[in-house]
């Protein structure tokens, strides 16, 4: 077990403790190990995988709360406001992110829509209330479990910073037709973006948990004899008993309650993941056959003097490249080289588990972390169309908007977030 500061490692597990241990299993390889208790801005690691498992003590319910409030007031600027203006056909046009979506609900498209503002407004907005009621509700005594579980699955659905990417490549695409200028609500939404991203980092869930739903940790018993035998070494190397399990939810290493379940979040404990190849595979199977009409079928249709001109994602990348290479290149990561890795990476995980390999377990524990990390950009697309559709709309002599691919993608986007989430790493180490 290491300890991290900002720099290098400061402490490991074989020197002599200098503050309380509590027994710990890693929720992504399932190794029992001791950690210490932190001091502030260290991080705790696995020792085997290198997992992140802890932090020390950080930002107060008190300052994440100031910050939510500060959200709050900032969103109806944000979200309403024009982040873009542009002048088209002797016409001032403002393009704002709830414009975007409404223009996709009117043309038809709702489902693809309800995306867009999920990520966009949705998780957000259920970020910032569930910090203002994980202020509030402690007071009248209401149960505060469900938030805390929030709170880690939040994170790679709040999408304000991959939006404001997609604002970038939109303002690319339409230059070609209009010069574009900043909107009123820009600045809104970049400090909007800024305090979600703060907020979501210095949030420390274990902090959160230990605050209000404190639990006596497993320690290791002290021996009375301090000479040396083999089996007291052997029972310091597996401090706890074995029926202390991980939960996956909260990260808290107890034995079962009565029920079966964790004794801090209450959510049921498994040794490992009920079903997780098998809903990773089913997810992953079906992320397959959405990407071929993806890619296959137009993503974006766009009417110039009522001649229609129809782009798959490949082709929008190539008329985006004549013009901007590097933002084609930013738009060809994030569309088809992301979502085409993750299945390809994904596919390896699942068959070396499969076939109980024993060699590059680093490997592919990096791997996975990297596609958990890079998935959500792949949403880029959808919202540079959002915002292109609220742009560009002038009936016959110009207009744009959604192709059939869209939907599809963004299906086979969120099913391969999901295929990486449902992913037992544990069973990476199975068998060692």
């Amino acid at each position: 077990m290491k300890i991290y500061n900002a720099a290098a490692p400061i402490e490991s597990a074989d020197s002599p403790p200098a503050a309380p241990r509590r027994f710990q299993r890693c929720p992504q390889c399932d190794q029992p190990f001791m950690l210490p208790r932190l001091k502030r801005h260290q991080h705790g690691h696995c020792p085997r995988c290198a997992a992140h498992l802890a932090s020390g003590r950080d930002w107060s319910i008190s300052r994440l709360v100031s910050m939510a409030i500060a959200m709050l007031v900032l969103m109806p600027f944000a979200y309403t406001e024009p982040l873009l203006n542009i002048r088209l056909l002797g016409v001032s046009i403002n393009a704002s992110l709830l414009e975007g979506i409404w223009q996709m609900t009117r043309q038809g498209h709702p489902v693809t829509a309800s995306i867009v503002a999920f990520c966009t407004i949705g998780a957000p907005l259920t970020l910032v209330f569930a910090l203002l009621y994980l202020f509030f509700a402690p007071r009248v005594g209401m149960n505060l479990r469900p938030v805390l579980l929030l709170f880690e699955r939040l994170k790679e659905w709040v999408m304000l910073d991959v939006y404001l990417v997609g604002l970038a490549v939109a303002s690319i695409k339409v230059r070609e037709f209009s010069e574009v200028l900043p909107g009123n609500g820009l600045l809104a939404f970049l400090v909007l973006m800024a305090l979600s991203l703060l907020t979501l980092i210095h949030l420390n869930a274990e902090q959160l948990w230990q605050r209000y739903y404190p639990q006596r940790d497993l320690h290791p018993q002290r021996d009375p004899h301090p000479q040396r035998n083999p089996q007291r070494d052997q029972q310091r190397a597996n401090p706890a008993p074995a029926e202390a399990l991980v939960c996956l939810s909260c990260h808290f290493t107890a034995q079962p309650d009565h029920q079966g379940r964790c004794r801090r979040c209450h959510v049921p404990l498994t040794p490992r993941r009920p079903y997780s190849l098998q809903k990773s595979w089913s997810a992953l199977i079906s992320a397959v056959i959405l990407l071929l009409p993806a890619n296959l079928m137009p993503i974006s249709i766009i009417y110039v003097n009522g001649v229609r001109r129809e782009d798959t994602i490949f082709s929008g990348i190539m008329s985006l490249a004549t013009s901007n290479v590097p933002v084609a290149l930013v738009v060809f990561i994030a569309s088809i080289l992301v979502p085409f890795s993750k299945v390809i990476i994904t596919t390896f995980l699942l068959v070396s588990i499969h076939f109980r390999m024993k060699t590059g377990r680093m490997l592919r524990m990096r791997l996975l972390r990297l596609m958990s990390w890079i998935g959500r950009w792949s949403m880029l697309d959808l919202f540079v169309i959002a915002l292109t559709m609220s742009l560009v709309n002038r009936d016959q002599l110009l207009a744009f908007t959604m192709g059939p691919a869209a939907l599809y993608f963004g299906a086979a986007v969120i099913l391969t977030i999901l295929s990486v989430e449902w992913l037992d790493s544990r069973l990476i180490w199975d068998n060692d």
